[in-house]
């Protein structure tokens, strides 16, 4: 069994993993845009957020705009802000299969490469949890998300030689991941939760499996994230083989951990906007130990932000979700 996820199943206490680095960034006097361009802003973001909460292991900003810029798209990139793709990269066969699979080298991923391996030479109390983008949600950046949408039923053998393209360029930066030292991957792939079961199976499940067999193994484990998935696709993200799945607010989290295996770490799901960021400190206080309660019995579960937390939570809302947990680990 994969050592980080046996640590999580063997644990008597609830352990808490939320996908957060913003904090950090907001302590440490920057901006959204200094971390996403700068490994060392990043890395010294994580390194704050490890120091002031009790998470079990730290982990990266979710940008789901590196791979797609590594590829040649054209990126916004706000000053408080994560950032985004505009504009269409590929819209037909012949700009498929002109696309060309991008080096390591590429735009900003070094710069993500070197916040990664910062973490891992000098975070040595807890687990390093890099991030990427899944195969699915590459493509959909790359072709228009609306696109991808309908060209599945009108050109699906032209989508999957797109989706063979994004799966390889995923695969060796994973690889990379791995071989810097990290403890696994968060892949996040909430594009495939606008699919049925069935497609998600087709295009995104098989791509995502492919990279999980290329990389998992009892030093590395890929956590597969999906908050677009309402329930309808979970089956499909079981499937991929993930040895940990990280579900969105979007599910209902007891009906989720009763249809995954007992030995399938699950993950999830606080609010990050309408919880976290927005609600007081006592209701954070209650949503999470209400969360708490009604899972008490899975040991499998590790409670979380429900996606990566924005900009700007406030940290009294960290502390009181940390205070939940803590009162709850206590009796």
């Amino acid at each position: 069994m994969n050592s980080f996820i046996q640590q999580l199943l063997n644990s008597d206490k609830r352990i808490a993993i939320p996908i957060m680095t913003h904090p950090g960034i907001e302590a440490i006097g920057k901006n959204v845009i200094d971390a996403v361009t700068d490994g060392e802003v990043h890395y010294q973001a994580i390194k704050n957020v490890t120091e002031t909460y009790d998470t079990t292991a730290c982990t990266v900003i979710m940008d789901l705009t590196v791979e797609a810029e590594a590829f040649g798209c054209a990126i916004s990139m706000p000053e408080h802000e994560v950032p985004s793709v505009t504009g269409r990269l590929v819209c037909d066969e012949e700009s498929v299969n002109r696309l060309q699979v991008p080096s390591l080298s590429a735009r900003r991923m070094p710069e993500y490469l070197k916040a990664n391996r910062l973490a891992v030479e000098n975070i040595k109390d807890k687990a390093v949890l890099s991030g990427c983008i899944g195969p699915f949600s590459l493509a959909g950046r790359l072709y228009d998300m609306s696109e991808i949408m309908v060209g599945i039923y009108i050109e699906p053998d032209v989508l999957k030689t797109l989706l063979d393209k994004c799966t390889e360029y995923i695969t060796l930066y994973c690889k990379e991941l791995k071989a810097i030292g990290a403890t696994g991957v968060i892949m996040a792939e909430p594009a495939a939760g606008l699919l049925s079961n069935e497609d998600c199976l087709e295009y995104s499940t098989v791509y995502v499996k492919q990279i999980v067999e290329a990389v998992q193994d009892d030093n590395f484990t890929v956590v597969l994230h999906n908050c677009g998935n309402k329930g309808h696709c979970t089956q499909a993200m079981i499937d991929s083989g993930a040895a940990a799945l990280h579900f969105g607010n979007a599910v209902n989290m007891v009906e989720t951990l009763e249809q995954c295996p007992s030995n399938l770490v699950v993950m999830g799901n606080i609010d990050p906007v309408g919880i976290l960021k927005q609600a007081t400190p006592e209701e954070v206080y209650r949503i999470t130990a209400d969360l708490l309660a009604k899972t008490a019995q899975y040991k499998n579960f590790v409670i979380s932000s429900g996606c990566d937390m924005p900009p700007f939570v406030p940290d009294v809302n960290i502390k009181a979700f940390y205070r939940a947990i803590a009162d709850f680990n206590a009796v």
